[in-house]
């Protein structure tokens, strides 16, 4: 295609990214979809007008996503679209925070159209699912494919899941098996292609526990999700409340098709520092755990209960030489550089 013949950047927003926005002759109109999720204004204008709900705080995470780094350039646009939103979405459910809206800015190395409807189809299938609206962003040239997504939610003045508030007797639990996506990303560096693979797609399509995160959120003392590993996150809880773990390595979920296909003992690596799980590590007292177990349950969910926080620093009752993933850590660049992603297999 011709440069004459590209779409130009406002022609690309209008093709793929205002399918929620009436015609531009009813510009100030927005759709039922927007006007359920509070918008007034959407695309198309300067900024956005977003009519925040009374009596709730609004929550607030951004997340960039680069090819190869943190997802195959060669898996499907439609794929990326859904993992670009799902991580930040996962942002939200860590605080049991309802989506509302989002943001997204867009650097295309060049323009193909084919790619852009796949990755639009991939976007707006998650959103709608979860009922966030998309007001507006960016699409920019550069030299890589670049995803940043800015997520907005409200959640209740004094219902936010933190990671400030665990505390020594509360219950360590995680809302499923963990591992899953490293054993994915494993089996994509392997040659696997098929994305309804049971590991690729824990990886590709993450399921972001946002119901899960609303329905329990005023029954937990802390939280966050699972996007670094289990045991970089839970260090992240303990740094925050103050206190220390110690996990059951038993108790730990790990999905029969990684146990298969890595072993016992890297499955459980895998979980302990694999990362991108996107499950939600929860503290709780133990007066609550039957509350929030049929509270996951009622939404198809599951809770598993892997340890208890102490009062004594540190993380005990597992082995492991891994730390999770960290940018900017020497090994994390080299496994980048020979693996084609920031996760190692």
């Amino acid at each position: 295609m011709s440069d004459a013949a590209t779409p130009g950047e406002f022609e690309l927003i209008r093709r793929y990214f205002m399918q929620d926005v009436e015609p531009a002759c009813r510009s100030s109109q927005v759709s039922a979809h927007q006007a359920r999720a509070g918008v007034v204004l959407g695309q198309g204008d300067d900024c956005a007008l977003l009519a925040p709900s009374p009596g709730l705080r609004l929550a607030v995470s951004v997340d960039t996503s680069l090819a190869d780094v943190h997802f195959p350039r060669d898996a499907s646009a439609e794929a990326i679209g859904h993992r670009a939103l799902a991580v930040n979405l996962s942002d939200l459910a860590a605080m049991g925070a309802r989506p509302r809206w989002f943001v997204l800015a867009l650097t295309l190395p060049e323009v193909d159209e084919q790619w852009l409807d796949g990755f639009a189809r991939g976007l707006y299938g998650l959103a709608r699912e979860h009922d966030i609206a998309l007001v507006g962003g960016d699409i920019t040239r550069g030299r890589e494919l670049s995803i940043t997504i800015t997520v907005h939610g409200d959640v209740p003045e004094e219902g936010a899941i933190t990671r400030h508030g665990a505390r020594p007797g509360d219950l360590l639990a995680v809302t499923g098996a963990l591992g899953s996506a490293h054993g994915g990303l494993r089996a994509w560096f392997d040659g696997q292609r098929d994305e309804h693979h049971p590991l690729v797609q824990a990886y590709l399509r993450p399921s972001p526990r946002v119901g899960e995160g609303m329905s329990i959120r005023h029954m937990v003392s802390g939280g966050l999700d699972i996007s670094d590993g289990l045991l970089a996150d839970l260090g992240h809880l303990c740094a925050r409340s103050g206190v220390g773990a110690c996990l059951e390595a038993g108790a730990i979920p790990l999905d029969q098709a990684l146990v298969a296909s890595l072993g016992e003992a890297q499955a459980l690596e895998a979980a302990l520092n694999g990362g991108d799980d996107y499950e939600l590590l929860l503290a709780l007292a133990p007066d609550q755990e039957a509350a929030v177990r049929q509270a996951l349950e009622t939404l198809g969910g599951a809770l598993h209960v892997i340890g208890r926080v102490t009062a004594e620093p540190g993380i005990t009752g597992v082995v492991s030489t891994g730390r999770g993933w960290q940018h900017f850590h020497a090994q994390d660049q080299q496994a980048q550089a020979h693996h084609g992603t920031g996760v190692a297999p």
